[in-house]
């Protein structure tokens, strides 16, 4: 069957654009460059809210956490999940900040190649039938056989137009049915329909400040990429990294490895692992970590430890499990370092 096409105007402006029912109505905006308000595409942050004046949408998750009751009585609808039934008129909130720094594009892709990181992350690879530029720690949505929606997950690599792939390192999530489906159940060559990019927190290669990258479980992939933009930036040579690693015990550290392979390890680029709850083998010792610990405690401790005043002073960028990112926020707030030099996306 076939799409259908609707047209989408905002209100108060002569600003329209086509939406596809196989698509979403945030989507096709930023398709159309438009600066749609969004964070986590996936329907949990709500930011991607709008009001329907005129129309009639569907939607591809009604219990979506980010669209409350509230929302419903007053025809707020999210635009990462809402679909117009015909023609629409919306009211939103544009910002320039939105603007796509490339526009999001549908490819097909082939899996390629897996391997292993960790005892819980690997790292799966793809070919892509087109380019899709992109820039350092951005992210994708992944359409994956016999899951309902899609699943976002961020590019570990850069692009290389000349070789289009995109490489994507995913945690292992008991019960999650994405992480479960490309573990389990993906095969060598299988395809599936891959969408982006998105996200707002990429390498931002006009400003010359050092760099701190924070990173926890496959929130590696994102640092990892935006490290190796750097490194391949000679725009940024004279720009120092800091790339801080936490997990729960040793067998979680990883990371290290990709950063050695990139000119100015151990000079520019430096690594450091902190770990929150050591193992503990027989006889009461500590096992020899295949990756030496800098800190027992917290990735955001190390980095208040490490950097201290110095962090106002530099580009931060993170990415890791959502309590980790509040504890960072809040770490950083301590030490009053300027909101627009913080970087990070809401969907981790």
């Amino acid at each position: 069957m076939c799409a259908l096409t609707h047209n989408l105007t905002l209100e108060g402006t002569d600003v329209q654009f086509f939406c596809n029912s196989d698509d979403t109505v945030l989507r096709s905006a930023l398709r159309a460059g438009i600066a749609f308000p969004y964070e986590c595409n996936v329907g949990s942050c709500g930011n991607c809210k709008f009001q329907l004046i005129e129309g009639e949408l569907g939607q591809n998750w009604p219990e979506a956490p980010g669209w409350t009751d509230k929302d419903r009585d007053r025809a707020r609808f999210l635009g990462c999940q809402s679909v117009p039934l015909r023609d629409a008129t919306i009211k939103v909130r544009t910002s320039v900040q939105y603007t796509p720094v490339h526009t999001p594009r549908r490819v097909s892709a082939t899996l390629a190649e897996r391997r292993d990181i960790t005892h819980d992350i690997c790292e799966f690879r793809f070919a892509i039938d087109a380019p899709m530029p992109f820039e350092p720690g951005q992210y994708a949505l992944l359409t994956l056989p016999g899951v309902t929606g899609v699943r976002a997950y961020s590019m570990s690599n850069i692009a290389d137009p000349a070789s289009p792939s995109l490489h994507f390192q995913v945690r292992r999530v008991p019960g999650g049915k994405g992480s479960s489906v490309l573990f389990d159940a993906m095969q060598l060559g299988e395809r599936i329909e891959i969408d982006g990019p998105y996200g707002h927190a990429w390498l931002r290669r006009e400003v010359k400040r050092d760099i701190v990258c924070l990173a926890g479980g496959s929130g590696l992939a994102p640092m990892i990429s935006i490290a190796r933009g750097m490194a391949a930036d000679p725009a940024l040579c004279d720009v120092n990294l800091h790339f801080l690693y936490g997990g729960r015990s040793d067998k979680d550290l990883c990371g290290k490895d990709m950063l050695e392979t990139l000119p100015g390890f151990g000079e520019r680029i430096r690594y450091y692992a902190a770990v929150s709850a050591p193992e503990v083998y027989e006889g009461g010792q500590r096992g020899v970590a295949a990756i030496a610990v800098d800190h027992i405690g917290f990735v955001h401790e190390l980095a208040d430890v490490l950097l201290g005043e110095r962090l106002r002073n530099m580009e931060i960028y993170f990415a890791g499990p959502s309590a980790m990112g509040t504890a960072v926020q809040q770490m950083l707030l301590a030490r009053q370092v300027p909101f627009d030099r913080v970087h990070f996306d809401q969907f981790y």
